[in-house]
This record gives C-alpha cells, structure tokens and sequence, in this order.
C-alpha cells in the first residue's frame, strides 16, 4: 500500500509536470503547471498572467475610490457607482467583438492587442479631474477586462475534453485573483506614497503611473514573445489534418514514468527527446465528444444566427450572467459597502478595502476546485453533470446573498465577523460555479469556441453591470441590493434546468 501511495504521488506530479498528447486533435490531456519548456506550459501561464494583469488597472479605481478618489474628485455617492457601471460597459461591449476576433486571428494575439489598447487609458488615470472625467477613463480601462475571453478560448484551444475545465478555470480562477492582488497592491502603494510625503491629490494617480502600464505592455511582449497559437502551429495551421501520431518534439513528449491513464494504462515513456507519447484510454472516452474534433471557423451571419438561436448557447450564458456578473458587482462595491457600514476612527478605507479583497483573492482557489469538479463529474454523468452542477451553485450562491441582506437590514449594528463569514461562503459557491460554468462552455458551439466564449463572457459582464445598478438605485437599506441579486439568481438558474444538453 504504501508503495501504490508512492506511486499515486509521482503518477499526479508526471502530469503536472510533462504535457501527455492526444494524436488525434494535438490537445494536451494533463496540465503541466510545473514546466515551461513546452508550448501547453507557456501558454497556459501566459492565458492566466495576461487576465491577471488586466486587473490592475480594470479594478484598480475600487480600493481607492470611496475616499481618497472620491475625496479629490468631489464625487457624490451617486456618481461614485455610476463611475462602476460605466467601468463594466465597454467591457461587455469588447468581449462580444472579440469572440468573432479570436475565432479568426487567435487568442494569443487577440490578448496580447487588448493589453496594449488598455495600457492607453490606463496612462490617463492621472489626467483625471471631473466625473465625466472619470467615466471616460473607466469606460475605455474597462476593454481590459476582455482578456477573459482569449484566455478561456487559448485554454480550449490547447487542453483536451477531460482536462478543460480544469484548465479553464485554472486560467480563469488565478486570472480573476488580480482583483483581489488589486486591492492589495492599490492600497499598499497609495499608503507608501502618502507615507513618502506625497498628498492623496497625487499619491493616488501616481499609484496608476507605476503599476498598471508598465505590467501591461510587458505582459503583452512576453506574449507575443513566448505564445504559440495553436497545437498545430499558426492559428492558419488549425485546419490541417491530425496524424494519429504525432512527430517527436520538445513540445509533445514525456520522460515521466509509469504515468497512468484515466483507465489504468500505461502511457509510453522514454527518452524526451526521441518519444512519440499516445493515449488510447483518455482518448476512448472523448471520441463520443464534438469538442474533441472541433476547429474554431471564421465567424459567418448564418453561422452567428444559428448560435444566437440555439438555447445550448443561453445555458452557460444566463447562468453567468448572475454568478459572474454578481462577483463583478460585489468587487466594486464591497470595499464602499464596508466602509459606509463600519466607518469610525479605527476603520477606514485601507481596512474596507483589504477585507474586500477576500473576495477576489478566494478565486485562487474555488474557481479551480470548480473546474475540477466538473471534470470528474464529466467522467461519471457527462455533460449534463456539468449542467446541474452549475446550477445548483447558482442557487446556493442566490439564497445565501439572500441571508445576507436579511442580516444586514435586521440589525442595527451588524457584526464585521458576521458578515465576513458570510460573504466568504458566498464566494466559495459563487467561484466553484464560475469555474464549473467554464468546463461547460466548450461543449456548446465547439466550432465557434471564441464566439461562445465571448457571448458567455459579455453575458457575465451585463449581470455585473445590472446588478451594480441594483447596487446603484437600491443603496438603503444596505442589505436590500443583496437580498434582490440573490431572489434574481435563484429564479434565473432554476429556469435553466429546463434547457436540455448533448451526453458528451
């Protein structure tokens, strides 16, 4: 027994280290995080880092703005959370143009253009002296938050059928942990400046000048650097039939030992230089998968149509639409929230903002688990596992915001502790349902992966945006915004039961 434990430990450190390629679609069937020395490594790092960074400056306004921007600025509450919605708008706008973009040119490209565009209005935060001052910059800092969609879409592009979830919310869980990284970052530096003897008039727009422009466009060489397109090669290589072995490379070989498959067969090993790795056992189970021969085709009206019309493309996108969408709007506004909660000599905005932080930061680790989940849950049920799965989630998520606003309105002084505890739970379930989500989209319209994704990606941004103006028009009491997002998800995913799913 202990040497099968042994042996269990080295077979799940091989997989996490040495990429196991499936000849008939190039995809990789494990996630070697632990490498760079093969293309499904770099790229995979590369999809995260790229949405990760894109959220220092996309979500860099939330830790400073209910004071020290607020202060400066002269803005009024109600300003403050228009600021917030704008900041989601062009967002929800870009993720849909960039579906059909990365369907035709590639993630990699199409991610690397998006953290160059953003590094744009990103430079003139500092510029900024009114309100419509700030909805502008916020509005056009927002087309960052679009690298979502190419780094789901690169992810699919790369992983196979019985990994991709795991990927994806890999990908998408660590990327979406830099709003959390944001406050941190934010915060710690504002304070460093004022600390240095700036004053809060230029601590603040400084703060933008030294983080997020510089990360950005370095990002963005390292993925034009670094970043291939696609297992096959250029994305215009995507098209060109797949050999049922491959040719030996650094990229498609192996020197782990006695890596077992899914089934308990052993994968070939040998000399990582020289080897030509198969996987009959994973791959038995994905044959029955359109996902597991699907090329993503140039976006056409007809085929745009057909999508649009189709109720498999709304499953993963209504579903979104009120986790996604409402871990946005918490994001920009738990830090306010907080603040206007618990305001007092020894609780101000670097606590508020730190303790909002949780929320983002708990990605790191429940979108993955998310991801996880609907993977094993595929093997046993298919992909009407993945579809429950995410809806119950949504629901649990729904009914504990719903205790939440309860909380909050019934009690005069409501406790801190409480209320951390709470919204931690809700984060668990919100993210684990985030990542489920994201390991059922590439069975939906598998030849339009970027197109889908973008739908469902823009679809999460809308939710943000509707209930951040629920958080807008329904401020007091400040339980009531909680308590409606959550009577709206409960009701939205209990629908989407009725929406019927391929097996695999």
């Amino acid at each position: 027994m202990p040497a099968l434990t042994l042996s269990g430990i080295s077979n799940a450190y091989a997989s996490m280290r040495y990429p196991v390629i499936n000849p008939s679609n190039r995809k990789c069937s494990t996630i070697p995080i632990f490498s760079l020395n093969n293309q499904y490594s770099r790229n995979f790092h590369l999809s995260w880092l790229g949405f990760f960074v894109a959220f220092l400056s996309w979500f860099a306004f939330a830790p400073l703005i209910p004071d020290a921007i607020k202060t400066d600025l002269k803005l009024t509450s109600e300003e403050v959370g228009n600021s917030n919605i704008v900041s989601l708008c062009a967002t929800l706008v870009v993720r849909v143009i960039s579906g059909p973009l990365i369907d035709r040119y590639g993630p990699r490209k199409v991610m690397a253009g998006l953290l160059i565009i953003g590094a744009i209005p990103s430079g003139l935060a500092g510029t900024i002296s009114t309100a419509q001052g700030l909805y502008i910059v916020r509005f056009f800092i927002g087309i960052l938050g679009a690298t979502f969609v190419s780094c789901q879409a690169w992810n699919t592009a790369f992983f196979d059928t019985n990994v991709v979830g795991t990927a994806n919310a890999l990908g998408g869980g660590w990327g979406n942990a830099g709003g959390g990284f944001t406050f941190i970052i934010m915060i710690a530096l504002f304070n460093q400046l004022l600390a240095d003897g700036m004053s809060p008039h230029v601590a603040w727009r400084v703060a933008f000048a030294i983080v997020p422009v510089p990360i950005l466009l370095s990002v963005a060489a390292a993925i034009l650097m670094f970043g291939t397109d696609h297992p096959a090669g250029k994305w215009s290589d995507r098209y060109k039939a797949v050999a049922t072995t491959l040719p030996a490379s650094d990229d498609q070989t192996s020197n782990s030992e006695n890596i077992k498959t899914k089934s308990g067969d052993d994968i070939e090993t040998g000399d990582e230089k020289n080897i030509e790795v198969t996987v009959t056992a994973v791959n038995a189970t994905n044959l029955v998968s359109e996902l597991d021969t699907a090329v993503n085709n140039p976006l056409s009206l007809n085929t745009a149509y057909k999508i649009v019309m189709n109720p498999l493309t709304w499953l993963p996108s209504l579903a979104y639409m009120t986790t996604f969408g409402y871990e946005l709007a918490i994001d920009v506004n738990l830090a306010t929230v907080l603040y206007t909660l618990f305001k007092s000599p020894t609780y101000g905005q670097t606590k508020a903002g730190y303790i909002a932080g949780i929320y983002g930061l708990l990605n790191v680790f429940f979108r993955p688990l998310g991801g996880y989940f609907g993977d094993l849950i595929y093997v046993k049920f298919g992909v009407p596992g993945k579809k429950y799965l995410t809806i119950a989630c949504g629901v649990v998520q729904g009914l504990l915001s719903l205790g939440l606003g309860f909380y909050i309105n019934n009690h005069s002084h409501p406790s801190l502790e409480v209320i951390i505890v709470i919204f931690v739970i809700v984060a668990m379930f919100n993210e684990v349902a985030n990542g489920v989500n994201f390991s059922l989209v590439p069975h939906c319209n598998p030849n339009s992966n970027g197109f889908m994704t973008g739908i469902v990606g823009a679809m999460g941004n809308l939710g943000g945006v509707f209930f951040a103006i629920i958080f807008r028009f329904q401020p007091y009491p400040l339980g009531r915004a909680f308590w409606i997002a959550g009577v709206i998800t409960v009701g939205v995913n209990l629908l989407l039961c009725f929406i019927r799913v391929p097996q695999f």
